[in-house]
């Protein structure tokens, strides 16, 4: 089976999974609704979460075919580790897409997904130098074994902890998850942005495949993901039928953030793909601070909503995004090391000086958002 067959495969099954999340989700009040205590509720009727559900179960699904018809194929242990994890995050997620759970504890969780994908041997062990060479984070390691007993029993063996690789690794995974799950207020905008990312990091780790026959699970993996992203997509476009909700959006951006590991630590061409929504991240924990707020508590004053204030519609907004993504899809593909920090640099200044620039203008008009 090629990588494109997985792809169609794994968007038909998320297909099928969304219109049945949709049903289980009403039938156990798994909902939206806009009288909920949120100041970035954008909505006008009650609208089923839980997107999380069918994407993860598409996503396994189709590796788990793709790997039993592909005899060359065998499960990857890194791969696991990342599906487990998603587990942990989609669960933790409905039940906040339930109850609305307090962010600091949803945080917490975030490192306990991200301590089961670096327990997998995930880590980023060097950075690419922009001016040259390699900044290496392996010199403190503490060496340890799992025992051959369940749970352990898939990671038994000798283990290590490479002390600032493995932090770098969860502070990076916790934080695109925090940052795409901020970039998911609109109808379609969450899929349409993982999408385009998951397929770059699908293209740029096919590239490397004869060489390093390890970025063929990276490319499983990436594919499959990219495939219940499309497959959720026609649900969650404008007018939504459902939200991809916490579950969906932290889902998305803990299985980039762990790609872009997998892939040799091409952390600044996963950067440089999730420009807009991780500067856009950053530019929210700065003003909250700044303004004295829990830089874990939402708000109404992301990109997104900026836009809707100065009176575009919800599909224009996400039709933005996905071209700002493929402009940063591309760049982040075709670039070497060194125009790709420029580009970051030099991107993430003017996308911080427009969300400046609009934060501005909007309090000055204070012209209501749209909500249709």
């Amino acid at each position: 089976m090629s990588l494109s067959s997985l792809l169609i495969l794994a968007a038909g099954i998320s297909l099928i999974f969304t219109p049945v999340t949709v049903w289980a989700a009403k039938k156990f009040s798994i909902v939206d609704f806009p009288w909920r205590p949120h100041p970035a509720i954008l909505h006008k009727k009650p609208i089923p979460r839980a997107g999380g559900i069918a994407t993860y179960l598409a996503i396994v699904a189709s590796y788990l075919i793709y790997v039993s018809l592909s005899g060359s194929v065998n499960f990857d242990k890194h791969v696991i580790g990342i599906l487990i994890a998603g587990f942990i995050v989609v669960v933790v997620g409905v039940l906040d897409d339930k109850y609305d759970l307090n962010p600091y504890f949803r945080l917490l969780t975030n490192f306990l997904a991200a301590g089961v994908i670096v327990a997998s041997g995930v880590g980023i062990t060097w950075l690419t130098n922009p001016f040259g060479g390699q900044i290496r984070l392996d010199e403190i390691i503490i060496h340890f074994n799992f025992p051959d007993i369940l749970p352990f029993a898939f990671f038994a063996g000798h283990h290590s902890i490479v002390l600032l690789a493995d932090i770098f690794a969860f502070i990076w995974i916790v934080w695109v998850m925090n940052a795409l799950n901020w970039s998911s207020g609109i109808d379609g905008q969450l899929p349409g942005i993982a999408t385009i990312g998951l397929i770059a990091l699908g293209v740029a780790a096919n590239r490397y495949i004869a060489t390093d026959p390890s970025q063929l699970a990276v490319a499983i993996l990436a594919f499959a993901a990219a495939g219940a992203f499309i497959g959720f997509l026609p649900w969650s476009f404008y007018p939504q039928k459902i939200m991809p909700g916490y579950s969906g959006a932290a889902l998305a951006g803990m299985i980039i953030a762990a790609l872009s590991i997998l892939a040799g630590a091409k952390l600044a061409t996963t950067f440089l793909l999730l420009i807009v929504p991780l500067v856009d991240g950053v530019w929210a924990i700065i003003r909250r601070l700044a303004s004295g707020r829990s830089p874990v508590w939402g708000d109404k004053e992301h990109l997104h909503h900026q836009l809707l204030a100065l009176g575009w519609s919800k599909p224009r907004v996400v039709i933005f995004y996905y071209i700002l993504a493929g402009f940063s899809a591309y760049f982040a593909l075709t670039l070497d090391h060194r125009a790709r920090f420029f580009a970051i640099a030099v991107g993430g200044v003017l996308i911080l000086a427009v969300l400046f620039s609009l934060a501005r203008v909007v309090k000055r008009i204070e012209k209501p958002i749209d909500s249709s």
